[in-house]
């Protein structure tokens, strides 16, 4: 029994030993309560906790802005990715900072949704807007790709659409707008021929505009003063109905030259033919190109009749030998807003530029300052531009501007290889946003460009919505409310909307120049010899040759290049 005993108080030694060890190994830590690690209890069942650490699958497009946003944002994450980078670029007249600025407010938009599903990411944008013409912003975006520094987006005219997509820096979004069809759906249908290019879409449409005539009431009253003639009466609808052309214009150029009611007879851009000069090919009723062969169209009847316009009113000192060279803030708008001349050449942006830049000399102050906008409507009145000939018909012109996604967009982001095509189509989502149909209505009236999505046009009718515009009492982030908020108080007033809706009435006249690779190398011979012609250094005829034999010299633009006609020999001009 003693034997027996001692057996039962080894073992409780042994026991105490081994408990003991165990509670030393474990630095005196309590032992976990089994009820904590039980796999029975339902508050610790892990069962959810695998799914939640799962890695979110690669996203795919669903036309659900929110919902792909958010995807992107957490599979991102997931991968480590906490913030994405983009720079966009853009260019054009002073008030349209929305090309680049859209952008920066997508980003907002996008990081908003972000914050609100508590997806852990965020997109910055760099903007670089630049004033003037997208010819030079289109060529730095070339040189830039070639080292990589290239924005991911850019604004820029279409017309380029057809060279970068060529030459592989562009990204096909057709496959993304297929998701996003009904985003699509609400642009005017017309306008998308100018994103789309061998079957496919290179881009969405950012803005467009009309190019009308302006002419000087101002002039014109000093010209009916002196001869009793009154050309603008009844003058939009003589032109709309081809009742008035550029043979008339030429006479009304005259007799305001002569008459000293004003220094000139016509001012027009200066620098290159397109867009605006090459609203005189279309107005002589000829083309540009021929969608039968997809060839570009030297049309030499058509061409001849334009350049021998700017000749004749070049000799007549009715347009300035020097035209194409005049500076656009120091000689051209200047002397357009200050009554120097009866006619301008322009676009429908000019009418909210001359209310936010100095071209304007006050005749009481002696200082520079923007027109008002009543002075603006007092002193402009607008046509369409009017018909070449007799029997010809009256055209506008329009250049839409878009948003170019460029094929390495997202580049600069970490894992930029693996993830290419996430970063791809988190920028064409900043392109979506940008796209906002408020965006769209507020960079048409402080720019006055035209809408491109019915969903925009429908608020600039809204009379409450444009008021609160006016007051800057709609949502957008500070950032973009600061940049716009002079601009926003010198353009959101009745007038300016009222000329938006009456400009827009033009579009059923308007023409887009081919979507070509060859066609800025064929615009760029064009004003060489618009320059020549005015100069004096050709006559129409040599000028003529001089663009045959300069399509000729280049046997890729030789073989791009229909040559159509023969110089007119019965023509007779004014």
């Amino acid at each position: 029994m003693a034997q027996r005993t001692s057996l039962v108080i080894a073992g409780i030694v042994i026991l105490l030993v081994v408990v003991g060890a165990a509670f030393l190994l474990r630095g005196g830590e309590k032992p976990a309560a089994p009820a904590e690690t039980s796999p029975a209890s339902p508050a610790t069942q892990p069962a959810a906790q695998p799914a939640a650490q799962a890695k979110p699958e690669k996203p795919r497009l669903t036309g659900n802005i929110e919902q792909d946003i958010v995807a992107i944002g957490r599979y991102l994450a997931s991968q480590g990715i906490h913030e994405a980078k983009y720079t966009v670029w853009g260019a054009g007249d002073p008030n349209s900072v929305l090309r680049t600025l859209a952008v920066v407010e997508a980003a907002y938009r996008l990081n908003k949704i972000l914050e609100k599903h508590g997806v852990d990411f965020k997109i910055t944008v760099e903007q670089k807007f630049k004033r003037g013409g997208g010819d030079q912003l289109a060529e730095d975006f070339a040189a830039a790709f070639q080292s990589q520094a290239n924005p991911d987006i850019m604004a820029n005219s279409y017309k380029h659409i057809a060279r970068f997509a060529d030459e592989g820096y562009l990204l096909d979004i057709t496959q993304y707008l297929e998701a996003y069809r009904d985003f699509l759906n609400d642009f005017y249908q017309s306008l998308l021929g100018a994103v789309r290019y061998k079957g496919k879409y290179y881009g969405v449409p950012q803005d467009t505009e009309a190019r009308p005539l302006y002419w000087r009431t101002d002039v014109a009253a000093c010209i009916k003063e002196k001869t009793g003639e009154d050309i603008l009466t009844g003058l939009a609808e003589k032109i709309q109905k081809g009742e008035v052309t550029w043979h008339d214009i030429y006479r009304y150029a005259k007799l305001a030259v002569e008459t000293g009611c004003s220094e000139w007879g016509v001012l027009h851009r200066k620098g290159s033919a397109h867009p605006d000069l090459i609203q005189f090919i279309y107005a002589f009723g000829g083309k540009l190109s021929d969608p039968k062969t997809g060839k570009l169209v030297l049309d030499v009847p058509a061409v001849y009749k334009w350049l021998y316009v700017e000749w004749k009113m070049a000799r007549d000192k009715l347009i300035p030998e020097d035209m194409m060279s005049w500076d656009w803030g120091k000689q051209i708008h200047p002397s357009t807003v200050s009554g120097k001349t009866l006619i301008w050449i322009g676009g429908t942006w000019h009418w909210t530029e001359w209310q936010t830049k100095p071209y304007y000399t006050d005749p009481k102050t002696g200082e520079q300052r923007p027109l008002t906008a009543e002075e603006v409507k007092k002193y402009f009145y607008y046509t369409l531009f009017a018909a070449g000939d007799p029997g010809d018909k009256p055209v506008t012109l329009s250049q839409p501007f878009v948003w170019m996604i460029a094929s390495n967009a997202g580049k600069d982001n970490p894992k930029y290889d693996e993830l290419h095509d996430v970063y791809q189509m988190l920028a064409f989502l900043l392109v979506v946003k940008a796209s906002d149909p408020d965006l769209n209505a507020i960079h048409s009236i402080i720019s006055a460009h035209l809408p491109v999505r019915k969903a925009a046009e429908q608020l600039i009718s809204d009379k409450t919505w444009v008021d609160k515009l006016a007051k800057l009492e709609v949502e957008l982030s500070p950032e973009v409310k600061n940049a716009i908020a002079d601009i926003v108080k010198a353009t959101v007033n009745e007038i300016n909307i009222e000329f938006l809706a009456s400009a827009s009435k033009m579009l059923a006249y308007t023409h887009l120049t081919p979507i070509h690779p060859q066609y800025p190398q064929l615009a760029k011979i064009f004003a060489d010899a618009v320059d020549k012609v005015l100069r004096g250094e050709m006559t129409p005829e040599e000028a003529v040759n001089y663009i045959i034999s300069k399509v000729k010299a280049d046997p890729e633009l030789a073989k791009a290049v229909e040559i159509v006609g023969e110089i007119p020999k019965d023509w007779q001009f004014p």
